[in-house]
């Protein structure tokens, strides 16, 4: 399998996003093209491509969520490869199958990693047939007698959409009384947001940590794992502080866990970046929670420990290079952190709070990109 250059990098996203992958494209020599919407014309990243695109209106799904005006946006600007950045298009199965079917470079994983990783019941299933570690629980036909697999399973437990994040679809219940409402506020939720209503039940692990680890994989089946992050602390479902590396975990947890990690890419032939996360429980337990098919917001704490720019890696990898680096050539050096900043009011629990930054004045030797 011979490389296969990118002279011309399509970058099918916005804002901050858009404008992390175009420093790589640049530094890279690759020309970097974005397709925006009529809100964002004036708009840093559009200023920063070498060549930029209208797409459509406002609304996300009238541009940068069409698929077609997408892959017809990179094919008139003569891209070679299209990179989605993260959320949009990023997992989404039918839009990298359109990428293959055009003849433009995917530059994520193949269409049927995503597809596997997507339904959490699928990957549940994937994940205990490749001995990774999962929570106890329910992943079968939903036409079984739920109140037995719950009671086995035992209390509190979750009740989670199959497709779908962000704490939409799911419930806690306590107790059997509890169930059947929960199931049918989950179902609701879950069909409402992603379209399909399928379940998973599994054994609530309480005071976890949320602790993921970074992967990447190539296309002639080299496998490595950069180290993990740790983003315990959330709200809304939404994280808020991450960091690298994980500050409660012993050595032998640590390895443990990020082999775990790699077995779970393997299972399913995994060809780029991707997360794969866990809960860790009081005791040192771990558990795969679900594996995230793309860079992740939170990359750069990865990259500040590693030295790697993943990115470069992502395109490099996409575009058929082996990865130059076997596990023992990557290596954790200091300590890194990123936080999400909120415009809210925490008087009002935490309500969105709308106004002008009047003052910003981040440390003279911080990362601010």
């Amino acid at each position: 399998m011979s490389p296969r250059p990118i002279k011309r990098l399509f970058i099918a996203n916005r804002g901050e996003i858009a404008c992390r992958i175009i420093r790589t494209a640049q530094k890279m020599g690759i020309v970097s093209c974005v397709g925006y919407s009529e809100a964002d014309a004036d708009s840093l990243f559009v200023r920063m491509a070498d060549m930029a695109l209208c797409l459509g209106p406002a609304e996300p799904a009238k541009s940068y969520l069409d698929v077609q005006k997408v892959i017809d946006a990179a094919k008139e600007l003569n891209a070679d490869a299209i990179h989605p950045g993260f959320g949009f298009l990023s997992e989404n199965t039918d839009f990298a199958k359109a990428c293959e079917k055009a003849d433009i470079i995917f530059v994520g994983p193949n269409s049927s990693s995503i597809l596997s990783m997507g339904s959490k019941k699928e990957a549940r299933q994937i994940m205990q047939k490749a001995g990774v570690p999962c929570v106890p629980g329910y992943d079968g036909k939903m036409s079984t007698d739920l109140h037995k697999e719950a009671e086995r399973i035992g209390f509190p437990l979750l009740i989670k959409a199959s497709f779908g994040g962000g704490g939409k679809g799911m419930r806690r219940v306590n107790n059997l009384a509890e169930f059947d409402e929960a199931l049918e506020r989950a179902q609701s939720e879950a069909k409402y947001a992603f379209g399909n209503d399928d379940i998973i039940l599994e054994r609530l692990v309480e005071n976890a940590r949320h602790v993921e680890v970074q992967v990447f994989g190539d296309k002639h089946g080299n496998t490595v794992h950069m180290g993990e992050r740790d983003c315990s602390m959330q709200r809304r479902h939404q994280k808020i502080f991450e960091e690298s590396p994980c500050p409660v975990l012993d050595e032998k947890t640590r390895e443990a866990l990020c082999a775990s990690a790699v077995t779970a890419a393997q299972a399913v032939s995994y060809d780029n970046a991707g997360t794969v996360e866990f809960l860790l429980s009081p005791d040192g337990e771990f558990f795969f929670l679900e594996m995230n098919t793309r860079l992740q917001v939170e990359h750069p704490v990865t990259e500040l420990v590693t030295g790697l720019d993943l990115v470069e890696w992502q395109l490099r990898v996409a575009c058929e290079e082996s990865l130059p680096f076997t596990q023992q050539d990557i290596q954790i050096s200091g300590h890194a952190i990123e936080v999400r900043l909120y415009a809210e009011e925490p008087r009002q629990n935490f309500m969105p709070q709308t106004g002008k930054v009047k003052v910003w004045k981040p440390a003279t030797n911080a990362r601010t990109d």
